[in-house]
């Protein structure tokens, strides 16, 4: 499969182009805009030489004639070129390669059943149950417009227009041409996709078409200019960057109202905003400079509930999960706030990107909704009033698990049952922490509010030792408990998270040890990255979405949490193992991979349903470049420095330029094992 996108806009298909299975379809508002789109040469489709992306945008695709109704074995030469902006556009040129005169039919056949994303998602997901399998609608009836060179699909909130460059023969949603070329006589066809256009016209010029494609041509070079340029000998990590910075530009999307644009969480489900991937995201790729996150913060700021919802989890000053457009809004929500961390990360990212940027404008045009924010963790993120931040669902609808491993059966004890909500999570109470600290730190310095800096510092100290008491556990070497159930008791599965609590700064320095012990052990360290949980519990299983596969972004927040410790060598092995696996997806980490050790298998194990690209995996080798050189902001100089000691000889000399920072550039280099920061 192939998958072109520019930003909430995409499209899958097959390696011949078409538009067939079951997933397949151009996408547009979180609705399938069009679910076929199939090409025949004699009524058979053609065959396959070789195909790929050229950009995030844009395919190629090479194909020959079928051997179907007199058409002799490689006559025809077949190209498929297919761009997608805010509309989708193919150009196919088929030329006679033969020494004779070729008389055939072309034929492609459409149609569209405005699905909406979970429809496509549900349907694909119990294929293999057909006791569960859900009903996709019914494909709209074909409609051709009164010029015969455009076919239209009608659906409940606009409509899919196809329009072609040549007139065809009309037979419900097919359209015929037939053909006679003389040998070496090419012949063209132009195709216009408008996925959603229910007011406009519905003829597209190809001069209109060139402006869109310049247009997203253009955003490219601008952002891959703005991004830091990195030559090094260690083809991992040019590699590994090199795809970041593609894949990252192709998630990008504008957010309603914003003219900036931020990070779309994932393909294919989740080409939309999520409070959670999108904050992370940007905290990984603050080393690009600071414009995804301001976007994200003003975004964010603007869809932060007012209200207590109940039917959406919403509560006054809570940071969005998720947004969705067209039927899918309709269907589940248009804005659904069932996350408990989003809110401290938002926070967290506010004093991220001061600390990059001294930018008091900017905390001081947000302060409103940060003390709001503030305001829901005291008030309605600790629902029972013991101190920590809990999730519990209210909606019908909504997600039962509300932290970052948010499956159904990620809250799991030692012996394998599930815990039962509310539960407090042990990440979120270190985003808390770092959080208070992070805003007495603006309070303070930026919004000159001593009483409030003093408030969050005293609150943070005493989060910090009532989490200690609360969720350490004793056995198997000690460690802190994945979360508290309703019952106050340690959910005592050994998991990733402890890692994100080096993060935050919440575990106390004769902890560390521990934890990094724990971390780095066979039980959880595969090989290749950090399990999401450990080999020593009963629901651990290398293929389950929470229980012990390795996501990429989450190894990333650990070496951070490692590094910030200054236990480089942990640090280190991540950042190199994270980047060799890459090499083994084509550069591009996916979302999630198997967590099998790395002495049972040569290479990493795909995980069959993981999203690419995927948003905060393609921000975790940014950040792990970041981590690997060592680089942090200090604010109160405003300069970048380094805290990495000499680095290991497989990074080899490595040069990083053009890093935004200050309102200045910085170049950073390493010689002899040696990183050096100077501004340009």
């Amino acid at each position: 499969m192939l998958t072109i996108l520019e930003g909430s806009t995409f499209c899958i298909c097959d390696d011949r182009g078409d538009i067939a299975g079951e997933t397949s379809g151009l996408y547009a508002d979180d609705t399938r805009r069009l679910s076929r789109l199939v090409l025949t040469i004699n009524g058979a489709r053609p065959l396959l030489l070789s195909s790929g992306q050229v950009e995030y945008f844009s395919a190629a695709f090479y194909l020959r004639n079928p051997v179907a109704a007199g058409l002799g074995q490689d006559v025809l030469s077949i190209v498929r070129s297919r761009f997608v902006g805010e509309t989708m556009q193919d150009r196919l040129m088929i030329r006679n390669e033969s020494m004779e005169t070729q008389r055939f039919e072309v034929c492609l056949e459409l149609a569209s059943d405005f699905a909406d994303i979970f429809e496509v998602k549900d349907h694909d997901f119990t294929l293999g149950d057909p006791l569960h399998a859900q009903p996709l609608p019914p494909p709209a009836d074909p409609m051709w417009l009164a010029d015969d060179n455009s076919l239209a699909f009608e659906g409940d909130d606009g409509r899919t227009v196809v329009t072609f460059s040549r007139a065809p023969r009309q037979y419900g949603g097919d359209a015929y041409w037939r053909v006679e070329l003389a040998p070496r006589e090419r012949w063209e066809l132009l195709v216009d996709v408008m996925p959603n256009s229910p007011s406009q016209n519905p003829q597209l010029s190809e001069a209109q078409f060139g402006e869109e494609l310049t247009r997203v041509r253009d955003s490219l070079a601008a952002w891959q200019l703005r991004v830091p340029q990195v030559r090094t000998g260690w083809s991992a990590l040019s590699q590994a960057f090199g795809r970041s910075v593609s894949d990252l530009a192709a998630l990008r999307m504008r957010a309603d109202g914003d003219t900036g644009k931020l990070p779309a969480a994932g393909m294919p489900w989740f080409m939309t905003v999520f409070g959670r991937d999108t904050l992370i995201t940007c905290l990984q790729t603050l080393l690009f400079g600071p414009e995804l996150a301001r976007t994200a913060l003003r975004s964010l700021a603007a869809l932060q509930a007012k209200d207590d919802d109940p039917s959406r989890d919403a509560e006054p000053g809570k940071i969005v999960h998720e947004v969705r457009r067209g039927k899918a809004a309709t269907h589940w929500f248009d804005r659904y706030y069932g996350t408990v961390d989003a809110t401290p990360l938002y926070l967290i990212l506010l004093s991220e990107v001061w600390r990059w940027t001294d930018d008091r404008a900017l905390v001081n045009e947000l302060k409103e909704p940060a003390l709001a924010a503030l305001r829901w963790i005291d008030e309605y993120g600790d629902r029972d009033r013991d101190g920590f931040v809990e999730f519990l669902r209210r909606s019908p609808r909504g997600l039962a698990v509300q932290s970052w491993k948010d499956s159904s059966d990620s809250q799991r004890f030692h012996d394998g049952r599930i815990a039962e909500p509310p539960i407090a999570p042990c990440e979120v109470q270190g985003y808390v922490y770092d959080a208070k600290r992070r805003c007495a730190e603006i309070a303070r310095e930026a919004w000159r509010d001593r009483v409030l800096a003093e408030r969050l510092e005293s609150e943070a100290a005493a989060l910090k030792a009532r989490f200690d008491e609360a969720f350490w556990v004793d056995e198997r070497g000690g460690f802190y408990a994945l979360a508290l159930d309703r019952d106050k008791q340690r959910v005592d599965s050994l998991t990733s998270n402890v890692g994100h609590l080096l993060w935050s700064g919440i575990v106390p320095p004769e902890r560390v040890d521990v934890i990094v012990d724990r971390l780095m052990g066979e039980p959880l360290w595969s090989g290749w990255g950090v399990r999401t949980m450990s080999a020593d519990d009963a629901g651990f299983n290398p293929l389950s979405y929470h229980n012990g596969t390795v996501w990429p972004h989450d190894n990333s927040l650990i070496a951070w949490g490692l590094a910030r410790e200054g236990r480089w060598s942990e640090c280190q092995r991540i950042v190199r193992r994270m980047l060799e696996a890459a090499g083994h997806f084509g550069w591009q980490l996916p979302e999630v991979f198997a967590g099998l050790a790395r002495a049972e298998t040569p290479f990493p194990i795909a995980y069959p349903t993981a999203a690419r690209p995927q948003a905060w995996a393609a921000g975790a080798p940014v950040l792990l470049l970041q981590l690997l050189l060592g680089i942090r902001p200090d604010r109160g100089r405003n300069e970048l420095e380094s805290t990495a000691p000499e680095l290991p000889s497989w990074a080899e000399d490595i040069r990083v330029t053009g890093i935004r920072a200050f309102d200045r550039q910085w170049d950073v280099s390493v010689e002899g094992g040696r990183v050096h920061v100077e501004a340009v």
